[in-house]
């Protein structure tokens, strides 16, 4: 008879995720350690939303997520929703603001809702140990876990280590070395929620550096009508970090500068109402004025015929581009891919085959978009292991 262990179950992952069904459980009365190899917990939410987390969004509904399997995330996020974190925020009497498209925001720094997630751990009993780098995962029978500073068994093990995206904040693709160690299948792993760089066709562009405007991104069926942002590589802004996430590589992109506008119909009546007005002058009342200098052509609006102001009119509401990359995992908000969802129950994240096993948050095959989505997954699935612990 094999002797008992400390603990009912180990997460490997103190990140949103992690916390959450570190929590969960602890507070269902399960003896939980949480394993870090960082030296503070919850990195990747303190630099989230430029310092005072996005930490979810109003307007969560499955569809907003991408994944081999579109239906996998609606139990979880059925199960814990939007409202429920809100609750748990108030409860704690953080401050927050909406911002638009359902974007929910503290009203101070990402620091208190990392502080709320610590305090109902330590509510739960929750033994937390950062700074401890997981060497190796066994099961002789429970699972084994090996770090610098000894070994911990469980019968259950919960991975929340998420996927490669921003490396500088100790980001690996770990979980899915432990998934194809259990025999699970990863979906192939991409950047997402990315900037796209621009390849020598569309050099001129790069000069518009800081240039932003308001536009519609589009790439086969996914459409996003917000900002989108010239850098000195390529293109960014919230309109292209969404697309990015539905994009491949040598695929075209298609950017509406003037959405709700007719671009062509616009143009030709400005000829016919200001013959001799300049170009550049009436794309400078439609567009910010370093792009119409870019776009421009020298002359007055007589001079230019008919179909060249039509085809300018036809590039400004659909200008097609295939981006040469992306800016990679170094500036990817979070990655596209993941542990295979065929593999994990939906109720519980748990493996199907590897009784005990559970994925959580980003390190499986579901990715939100823009705006507080993938904290919500994060938060309901971290939820759904944590009430099976």
């Amino acid at each position: 008879m094999k002797a008992p262990t400390p603990y009912d179950a180990i997460i490997i992952g103190a990140g949103a995720a992690g916390l959450m069904a570190a929590f969960t459980a602890g507070q269902r009365g399960r003896r939980v350690l949480l394993l870090d190899h960082a030296e503070k917990a919850g990195k990747k939410i303190l630099i989230s939303g430029g310092g005072r987390c996005n930490f979810t969004n109003r307007d969560t509904a499955p569809d907003r997520f991408l994944s081999a399997n579109p239906h996998f995330a609606k139990s979880a996020l059925g199960r814990y929703t939007a409202t429920d974190f809100v609750a748990l925020v108030e409860r704690h009497g953080i401050a927050w603001h909406e911002k638009t498209l359902g974007q929910l925001f503290c009203d101070g720094s990402a620091r208190a809702i990392v502080a709320m997630l610590l305090g109902e751990c330590e509510i739960g009993g929750v033994d937390i140990r950062l700074d401890h780098a997981v060497t190796a995962i066994d099961r002789p029978d429970d699972f084994r876990i090996a770090t610098p500073h000894g070994s911990f068994t469980a019968p259950s093990l919960v991975i929340a280590t998420g996927g490669p995206s921003i490396p500088k904040m100790g980001a690996t693709g770990f979980a899915y070395d432990v998934a194809r160690r259990f025999g699970l299948k990863v979906v192939e792993p991409r950047p997402a929620l990315v900037p796209l760089t621009l390849g020598e066709p569309d050099m001129a562009f790069r000069a518009l550096s800081g240039v932003a405007v308001p536009a519609v991104a589009r790439c086969g069926r996914a459409a996003f009508p917000e900002a989108a942002l010239f850098t000195h590589r390529g293109l960014s802004g919230p309109a292209i970090l969404q697309i990015s996430s539905y994009w491949r590589n040598g695929e075209a992109i298609t950017l509406d500068m003037l959405p709700g506008h007719d671009a062509a119909t616009a143009l030709l009546a400005a000829k016919r109402a200001r013959p001799r007005a300049q170009l550049r002058t009436v794309l400078a009342e439609l567009l910010p004025a370093r792009l119409a200098d870019t776009l421009a052509t020298p002359g007055n609006l007589a001079d230019l015929p008919d179909k060249t102001l039509a085809a300018l009119g036809t590039r400004l509401n659909g200008w097609s581009f295939t981006p040469s990359g992306s800016e990679g995992y170094a500036k990817a908000e979070v990655t596209v891919g993941g542990v295979d969802t065929a593999g994990l129950n939906q109720k519980t994240m748990a493996a199907k085959a590897v009784p005990g096993l559970h994925f959580v948050g980003e390190a499986v095959d579901v990715t939100g978009w823009l705006g507080g989505y993938n904290f919500q997954w994060a938060w309901a699935s971290g939820w759904s292991a944590g009430q099976v612990l």
